[in-house]
């Protein structure tokens, strides 16, 4: 028998929908941007819609083609969400790239991708006009800012105003329909190792993304929030929260350049923000501002954090002193990014604090749309006991097949199945938390047995004298690899190895505790927030251990 087709309307999964759904059903929803000037500026989802619509005719009027890569080098603001909207709306491929990469890895990665139009804030102006003549692909420079504020001179041949080019134009533009597996945009890796690579995601994929995001069990958005996304519009489209937020109709805040403590917590309280999302490092200069000013947050009722695991330590400091939920989530930019976000079952309210507060520590659950999995050394699949560790693989809806450019799948099989192979190390639990123990190149493996490197760093943040800490092995002669602690002290902090060494007794095996303690100034960072152990690796490669 042959199946029987259902009979519905047919509505491809477009990034347009999203703007367009938000203009007209909540038009007058206010999306707010801190400026590079300083200013704070204020527009609404029907303004937004109508001046994206205008870009994506300035594209065409520039002789951009359907499917050519636009290039953007931007902070959290209302120009950068319009040109996310008229770039992917119009069939383009909007490249968000990071600013804070090294300027050569920017000139590669927009070669790369061959950007033919390069879109930035001010603040990057001398940046852009150094890589210039490295850009070999783009033909149009635009700054995104106003006729009043375009440099008297500049070494960029015919750089455009974005206003003026908005201007020029008078938004009688259809968005078009097309094939929902079209490609939106493209984001790259950070790239510690080697050049970063592509992710290409699709209309279908971002959509489907925006839909998990905004789940009550992931970020549980709704038009009753102001969000404020921390995390940058240009590492992994903010989290999908520029497009989960359209969706419902929310609130957007964005905080431009201005990422200290200070400039974020004068923001949450004066637009009386309700969610936040953000890497660890944010948190830290957010908390440290609150206890040196001696402040509280009036409004902020959660956050997100990932990009990196989220000390407990910071978890309990924002959820006990600052009334802020944390969901600590997981995922990665192969994966739109997010995979998992954790929240507690109905099963899980009677649980002792302690127990709740162990599950909620963990990186958490799948969103419908992601799936999971384990492996061991051979290959095989590994039980979901909480204990077994293995290499983490998924699939899903929004995750890559094949990187930016390369012929080749990046997918391997499983028991009949492609996954992708996360290069992250993790145990998953009967009730499906999953908790990262390690990335696979950062483990320690002493006398045939696997130390967590997180969990030790864990521990040493919890210290009231410790602001940063990163583990690495360290060679040994005896049990081949050994735990070296490497710390950033508090401003004005006391404390020494044997103080530290000392705060791990009776907080796990006494086999695990690192063998020496180094005392930093800082600890280096790739350029998403994330700690970079190569760095370190190569630093201490010839230490000693005691």
């Amino acid at each position: 028998m042959n199946p029987v087709p259902g009979q519905m309307m047919q509505m491809p999964l477009l990034i347009s929908n999203l703007i367009r759904h938000a203009a007209r059903h909540h038009g007058d929803t206010e999306i707010v941007s801190r400026r590079v000037e300083g200013d704070i500026h204020r527009t609404t989802y029907r303004e937004a819609e109508l001046r994206s619509r205008k870009f994506a005719q300035a594209l065409a009027r520039l002789g951009t083609q359907p499917g050519e890569r636009i290039g953007t080098l931007a902070w959290n603001g209302y120009r950068h969400f319009e040109i996310y909207y008229g770039v992917s709306g119009s069939q383009r491929v909007c490249h968000t790239i990071n600013p804070r990469l090294f300027p050569d890895q920017i000139a590669w990665i927009a070669n790369d991708a061959a950007d033919q139009v390069l879109c930035f804030d001010l603040t990057f102006l001398q940046l852009v006009e150094k890589i210039a003549p490295e850009l070999t692909q783009v033909r149009h420079f635009v700054l995104m800012t106003d006729r009043a504020r375009m440099p008297a001179s500049t070494t960029l041949p015919s750089l455009l105003c974005y206003e003026k080019l908005i201007d020029a134009e008078d938004g009688d533009y259809r968005w078009p329909e097309f094939d929902e597996n079209t490609a939106s945009s493209l984001c790259y890796t950070s790239g510690t190792t080697g050049h970063p690579k592509g992710a290409l995601y699709s209309h279908r994929s971002s959509v489907l993304h925006a839909y998990g995001a905004a789940l009550p069990d992931a970020m549980g958005c709704s038009a009753a929030d102001v969000i404020l996304p921390v995390v940058p519009m240009f590492h992994v489209n903010a989290w999908g929260l520029p497009y989960s937020g359209p969706m419902v109709g929310a609130k957007l805040v964005f905080p431009g350049p201005f990422l200290d403590g200070k400039s974020l917590h004068e923001l949450f309280e004066q637009e009386q923000v309700t969610f936040s999302a953000g890497v660890p490092t944010v948190w830290l200069g957010v908390i440290n501002h609150l206890k040196c000013a001696g402040l509280k947050m009036s409004s902020l009722k959660r956050t997100v954090i990932g990009g990196a695991a989220c000390p407990p330590a910071m978890r309990q400091t924002l959820e006990e002193d600052y009334g802020v939920q944390v969901i600590h989530a997981w995922g990665m930019t192969e994966l739109s990014p997010l995979g998992t976000l954790s929240r507690l079952k109905a099963q899980h309210a009677t649980l002792p604090p302690d127990a709740q507060r162990a599950l909620l520590n963990k990186q958490g659950r799948a969103i419908c749309g992601i799936d999971l999995a384990i492996v061991g050394d051979d290959g095989c699949a590994l039980p979901w006991d909480g204990r077994s560790s293995g290499d983490l693989l998924v699939r899903g809806a929004w995750v890559i097949e094949r990187y930016f450019g390369e012929a080749g799948s990046a997918l391997r099989e499983l028991d009949g199945q492609w996954w992708f192979a996360t290069g992250d190390v993790a145990t998953i639990d009967a009730d499906g938390y999953m908790q990262i123990t390690d990335r696979s190149k950062d483990v320690i493996k002493s006398g045939g047995e696997w130390i967590s490197s997180i969990e030790l760093e864990n521990i040493a943040m919890a210290h009231s004298a410790v602001l940063e800490a990163a583990v690495i092995a360290c060679r040994h002669p005896k049990w081949d690899e050994r735990p070296l602690l490497v710390v950033v002290k508090k401003p004005g902090a006391e404390l020494d190895r044997a103080g530290m060494l000392a705060f791990y007794e009776g907080k796990i095996a006494r086999w695990q505790i690192p063998d020496d303690v180094v005392f930093v100034d800082e600890i280096p960072h790739t350029a998403t927030g994330k700690m970079l152990k190569l760095k370190l690796r190569q630093q201490f490669e010839g230490h000693t251990l005691p």
